[in-house]
């Protein structure tokens, strides 16, 4: 089974949109294996997207306080996701309630790597914060490298 990239958020609004344009960036890499999907975050379609994938790798912006930029690599796998991370979602439904709704149900993927990138700014029309940028970076050469340690990859 192919690995699924989930880039998530919303374009127009700022450093919400760091998870698609990772995804935009990783689908030109042409990466062996993968399939690459942009989403709004909607946690029923989340879940249905990744129903039939082993591993899972999802971006998203973060809004729990650490500085802008910042990182956090979480294996949802294996320990429950911090409800502060998605305080200012726009779903009543979205990431966290998603994967927390999956484990719940036993419809986990065996492997769900989430990255949240600390977001500065979610204006209407905004662009990326310069820190959201640079981890809009970091975070794809990361995925490229958990790709590689991937058993799908192998």
């Amino acid at each position: 089974m192919a690995v699924l990239i989930l880039g998530i958020g919303n374009a127009d609004c700022g450093d919400d949109a760091v998870g698609r344009i990772v995804a935009r960036r990783l689908k030109r890499h042409r990466l062996d294996q993968c399939t690459v999907s942009e989403q709004n975050g909607d946690g029923s379609m989340l879940m249905e997207t990744w129903k039939d994938h082993e591993t899972v790798i999802l971006v998203d912006a973060v809004s729990s306080g650490a500085p802008p930029g910042t990182i956090h690599r979480l294996e949802a796998h294996a320990r429950p996701v911090p409800v502060a991370f998605f305080r200012c979602s726009t779903h009543a439904f979205g990431v966290g309630e998603a994967i927390e709704l999956a484990r719940a149900m036993n419809r986990l993927p065996s492997r769900l790597i989430m990255y949240g990138i600390e977001g500065k700014q979610f204006g209407i029309g905004t662009d990326l914060s310069t820190e959201i940028e640079a981890a809009a970076q970091e975070v794809m050469e990361r995925v490229i490298q958990d790709l590689k340690g991937s058993p799908a990859s192998s």
